[in-house]
């Protein structure tokens, strides 16, 4: 059964979570112009609620940064109650989208939507919260905001400013310290409540009343037309949504070995369950917020008992400590607020962006919502985007060139009515009578370019000329010629990528019994450029600026062994080193090498990977040669050399009880010699104390070339079970190595 608490690990987690939760959730509800305890209950039911029903494990809701101005607006506008109402309504709304498992869809809004809007109401969060931290208040809009500032910077000189500015200062040096460990804005806060406590400061503080209910009254729809009432809903539960599930989405890339994937649909039913208790109980609306969630896995969760858990924790506190809570400057919570804003203002975001030309996108969104407002900035937005995804998917490219006596014309894109002009004066260049060949790789055409290439065609051939058409992807023209009403037939393609050579169909490659080495490798090279190159050229044109590998893959340099098609990676996944046996050289070793921690230490101290797995193999060479006391190998004097590095391996084979399963002992060795690498990389002090820490993660693997399973290791067991085949829900039996169930799940690494 899946775990719902693992003490060890969920219950610290759960208590940094809670840390940084407080402060934000405080001032969130203070920027929003809700009551201080708002903030907190939504924290509570964010935890406890969404945490116990969400489909996401490791993530953690709550009141949002992102809803701020939609939250202010509704407040000014319908007042508390009504607030409360429509939260509640936007949660029913959510819990139905979720039952009709639209959550997907939700996704499909661009990515350069989603960012702008979160940097721009990160500007607006800015601008009104620096009016508090100069110890002002803020104006009706963010352009007066703006507008306003110089005279507020000119004319506010209290100590609520000298808190602010020591609050961000705090923030700032702290994340650089060598205790960042303790979440800063708990450290930024406490500071600037400890120094105006003693100092005796008189500024504006947390008003928090004696019960979290005592402003509770029944939520009441205001009397207003239905539309806007129902513009209002659908802006709650749309915005908070998609927020969600994207933070889902990362949290999932994030996620340790062993936790399962998010369900969408189960987390937005999850997300409208809180909503609806939020706004029952007169707390803010609630959504699943980045911050909160890559602090809870970088700390070290792995179920959902550490959310539910900081929920716990707030509620804690705020029945038994609230005198504490009053303390608070509310400047310093302004001055947290402006931090984050700053940091919705992401600008690694446009990094992503900018190969796909999208940048326009994201600051016509981020513009809109500072100056017309969030609503109307995202519908902007959605529009631009809706406008440049039709003229892309309208764009037609054609070539024209002639060689060895024939015309060749390429034609590549959506071809419809809107490429015609371009096409038929393309065409025209051809001479009469001229032997042409035309290349269709289109995925689209209508009858309109259909018509324009046919009659051509049809006047070309009159003339004389011959005209061969070949279409590489689509049969659109050929279809339109025999009136085949299915869809258009997928061309032939290439032969599997991922068979050896000997194996595919070399219909484009020499033949191996006529070709040298050198030829068949050059032969593959041509037909990744014919084939592969295109399709991957937008990923390797984004990877080319920098690489961010989440995984350092160590595995042996057997030409059996290929990570990426185990791992079904693709380019910039794994960071990979290979050598001999998979070895790791011990600390301190007697026979000296560089070259493997040098690639951890690149990997953890410049790439920031977070994990470290070491992959064996069954049938190992190196193994072999271990195993037969050097016999095989003493002729070769750096491998021999080499392979001392096993010794620990081979002495453990010897003296300790190997992993269950393993039928021959070559095969029990190759796991054994996984487990004692693993061992080896925890003797270097700096990488044993970053898993101490939960920084990194090690995780041993087992490829057992026979069967072409994939075995991970359970270190609490000491065996390698066996990785599911399919990704659905997780048995309840881990499946030992050599076990013929393969549909169970592994516990873990």
């Amino acid at each position: 059964m899946k775990r719902f608490l693992a003490p060890g690990r969920d219950v610290p987690a759960s208590f940094v979570v809670f840390l940084v939760a407080m402060p934000l959730s405080l001032g969130i509800a203070v920027a929003s112009g809700a009551p201080v305890e708002a903030g907190l209950i939504a924290a509570i039911v964010g935890g406890i609620v969404v945490g116990v029903l969400g489909g996401s494990p490791l993530q953690v809701s709550g009141p949002a940064a992102g809803l701020t101005v939609i939250v202010a607006s509704m407040i000014e506008t319908y007042g508390w109650r009504a607030t409360c109402a429509i939260t509640m309504c936007a949660g029913l709304l959510q819990i139905g989208l979720g039952a009709c498992r639209v959550a997907r869809t939700a996704l499909a809004v661009s990515p350069a939507v989603v960012h702008g809007m979160l940097a721009g109401v990160g500007v607006v969060l800015i601008l009104s919260q620096l009016h508090i931290v100069l110890g002002g208040s803020p104006q009706h809009s963010a352009l007066a905001n703006l507008t306003d500032l110089p005279r507020q910077i000119l004319s506010q000189h209290s100590l609520a400013v000298f808190l602010g500015v020591l609050t961000i200062a705090v923030l700032l040096l702290w994340e650089r310290s060598p205790w960042r460990r303790v979440p800063a804005p708990l450290v930024a806060v406490a500071t600037a409540t400890a120094v105006a406590w003693f100092g005796g400061f008189d500024v504006p503080r947390v008003d928090l009343p004696e019960s979290l209910l005592v402003h509770w009254g029944p939520p009441s729809l205001p009397q207003v037309r239905i539309q806007d009432l129902v513009g209002a809903v659908v802006a709650v539960a749309l915005v908070a949504g998609v927020e969600s599930l994207l933070c889902s989405v990362a949290v999932d890339r994030m996620r340790p070995v062993g936790v399962p994937r998010s369900d969408l649909d189960r987390e937005l039913v999850g997300q409208g369950a809180g909503n609806f208790v939020s706004g029952l109980l007169g707390g803010l609306p609630v959504a699943g917020v980045v911050v909160r969630s890559t602090t809870n896995v970088r700390a070290g969760a792995l179920t959902r008992g550490s959310t539910v858990l900081h929920g716990a924790w707030v509620l804690v506190l705020a029945l038994s400590c609230g005198a504490v809570l009053e303390r608070i400057p509310l400047s310093a919570l302004a001055a947290l607020l402006v931090a984050l804003g700053l940091r919705m203002i992401d600008r690694s975001h446009l990094r992503g962006l900018r190969p796909h030309r999208e940048t326009l996108t994201y600051w016509v969104t981020m513009g809109g919502v500072v100056v017309l407002g969030l609503g109307e900035g995202v519908l902007v937005g959605v529009g631009l985007a809706a406008c440049l995804a039709l003229r892309r998917l309208t764009r037609v490219s054609v070539r024209t060139e002639q060689r060895d006596g024939r015309w060749h014309v390429v034609v590549e894109g959506s071809l419809t009515f809107l490429g015609v002009p371009k096409l038929t004066a393309a065409l025209a260049e051809v001479p009469p009578g001229a032997p042409v060949d035309l290349d269709l790789d289109v995925d689209f055409m209508d009858n309109a370019a259909f018509d324009a290439i046919h009659t051509w065609r049809v006047s070309h051939e009159r003339l004389g000329g011959r005209v061969d058409i070949d279409e590489i992807h689509e049969s659109w023209y050929e279809s339109a010629m025999t009136g085949e009403s299915s869809p258009p037939r997928k061309s032939a393609g290439s032969s599997r990528w991922w068979a050896p050579w000997a194996n595919r169909n070399r219909s484009q490659l020499e033949p191996l019994e006529e070709a040298s080495p050198r030829e068949i490798l050059l032969a593959g090279v041509r037909e990744y450029h014919g084939s592969t190159a295109r399709l991957v050229r937008p990923i390797m044109a984004e990877l080319s600026m920098a690489q961010t590998p989440d995984h350092l893959f160590i595995t042996c340099v057997d030409s059996r062994v290929v990570p990426n098609l185990i791992t079904a990676s693709g380019p910039g996944d794994l960071f990979i080193t290979r050598n001999v046996g998979n070895l790791v050289p011990r600390y301190g070793a007697r026979v000296p090498d560089d070259s493997v921690m040098a690639s951890v230490e690149y990997a953890t101290s410049v790439l920031n990977v977070r994990t470290i797995t070491v992959c064996g193999h069954s049938m190992c060479g190196a193994m072999a040669g271990v195993l037969a006391g050097g016999s095989e190998t003493e002729h070769l004097p750096q491998l021999s050399n080499w392979l001392k590095h096993a010794n620990h391996s081979l002495d453990r084979f010897l003296h300790q009880p190997g992993p269950e399963g393993p039928e021959t002992p070559l095969a029990r060795l190759c796991q054994v010699n996984v487990m004692q690498q693993l061992e080896n990389l925890l003797t270097y002090p700096w990488l044993k104390r970053r898993v101490e820490l939960g920084e990194l993660e090690l995780v041993g693997m087992y490829l057992d070339l026979a069967t072409a399973k994939v075995h991970i290791l359970d270190p609490e067991q000491s065996r390698f079970l066996t990785v599911p085949d399919s990704v659905g829900p997780p048995g309840d039996r881990p499946a030992r190595s050599g076990d013929k169930s393969q549909g169970a799940t592994a516990s873990p690494a």
